[in-house]
C-alpha cells in the first residue's frame, strides 16, 4: 500500500487529456450511464479513489451531493484545484482510504468506484437500504499481449481475477442483483510518445520507468526500450498503435 501511496503521490493527478488515442467500444456499458440510471437529483453519491477529480467534476451526473475521496495529499489538492472550474459541482473532496473509510452507516444512496480497489463489507454498511453500487474496474487479461512480451504486468500473476474477487466479495457482503459484465475496448495510441505516456503514467506494467537518473535506481527496473519498440513494431496499424483492454463493470444493490 506504501508503494502505491508513493506511486499517486507522485502523479498527482488522473488527467489522460495530453495523450493523443482513440477508443473503440464493442461492448455496450457506460460506467456513467450506470451511474445515472440509479441516481435522482437527490441523490448522496460516494465516489471512491476519485484522483484528482477530473472525471467526477466533468462526468458525474447532477445529483444532490458527492462525496469524493481519495487516499493521496496530492489527488484531493488536484481536485480541490480542480474544482475551481466547476462551481456549479455540488461535490466535496476529503482524504480518505478505501479500505478504511469512516461515513456513518446507511448514508449514501449511491457508492461508485472507477479502476480502484474495494472493501465490499464497508461499502455494504455505508448504502441506504435499496442503495447502489456502481464499479468499473481493470480486469486481468486487460493489455494481455503487452504484458506477455513484457513477462509482467498488473495482475499478470493473479491467480484469480480480479472481477471475480470482486463478484465473490460482494456476494458474501450481503449484496443482491449484482450484474457483471466483461468490458472490451481497442485504444490506439498515436504516437509512440502517447503510448509511452500512458505507461509511465498507469500501473499496466509493474515497475515501468523511462530513466535511472537516482544513483540508487534498481537498474532492473528501467524500461526493456527494445521490448517496447517490437510490440509497437508489432501492433502498428492505420488507426494507431493498438492497446486491447479488458475492463469490468458491476452494478449491485443492497
Amino acid at each position: 500500500m506504501k508503494k502505491e501511496l508513493k506511486f499517486y503521490e507522485e502523479i498527482g493527478n488522473w488527467d489522460f487529456d495530453h495523450i493523443k488515442r482513440k477508443t473503440e467500444k464493442k461492448t455496450k456499458w457506460d460506467y456513467y450511464e450506470k451511474i445515472k440510471e440509479n441516481v435522482s437529483e437527490t441523490s448522496l453519491c460516494l465516489d471512491i479513489g476519485t484522483g484528482g477529480g477530473e472525471k467526477v467534476l466533468k462526468k458525474y451526473p447532477d445529483v444532490g451531493m458527492i462525496i469524493a475521496t481519495d487516499f493521496s495529499d496530492e489527488m484531493i489538492k488536484t481536485a480541490k484545484k480542480n474544482q475551481k472550474e466547476y462551481p456549479k459541482k455540488r461535490v466535496k473532496f476529503t482524504k480518505m482510504d478505501n479500505l478504511k473509510m469512516t461515513f456513518p452507516k446507511n448514508t449514501f444512496d449511491l457508492i461508485s468506484a472507477k479502476h480502484t480497489v474495494i472493501s465490499a463489507e464497508q461499502i455494504y454498511e455505508l448504502l441506504v437500504e435499496g442503495g447502489t453500487l456502481v464499479i468499473e474496474g481493470v480486469d486481468q487479461k486487460d493489455c494481455w499481449h503487452l504484458k506477455e512480451m513484457f513477462k509482467r504486468g498488473q495482475a499478470f500473476f493473479d491467480a484469480v481475477p480480479i472481477s471475480k474477487i470482486d463478484y465473490d466479495n460482494l456476494v458474501k457482503a450481503g449484496f443482491k442483483n449484482i450484474e457483471l459484465v466483461e468490458i472490451n475496448e481497442d485504444e490506439y495510441y498515436e504516437t509512440e510518445e502517447d503510448l509511452l505516456a500512458l505507461l509511465l503514467k498507469t500501473p499496466i506494467l509493474d515497475d515501468f520507468s523511462e530513466t535511472d537518473e537516482n544513483e540508487n535506481f534498481d537498474h532492473s527496473k528501467v524500461i526493456e526500450k527494445e521490448i517496447f519498440n517490437e510490440y509497437v513494431k508489432r501492433y502498428k496499424t492505420e488507426k494507431g498503435i493498438l492497446l486491447e483492454r479488458v475492463l469490468y463493470g458491476i452494478v449491485a444493490k443492497k
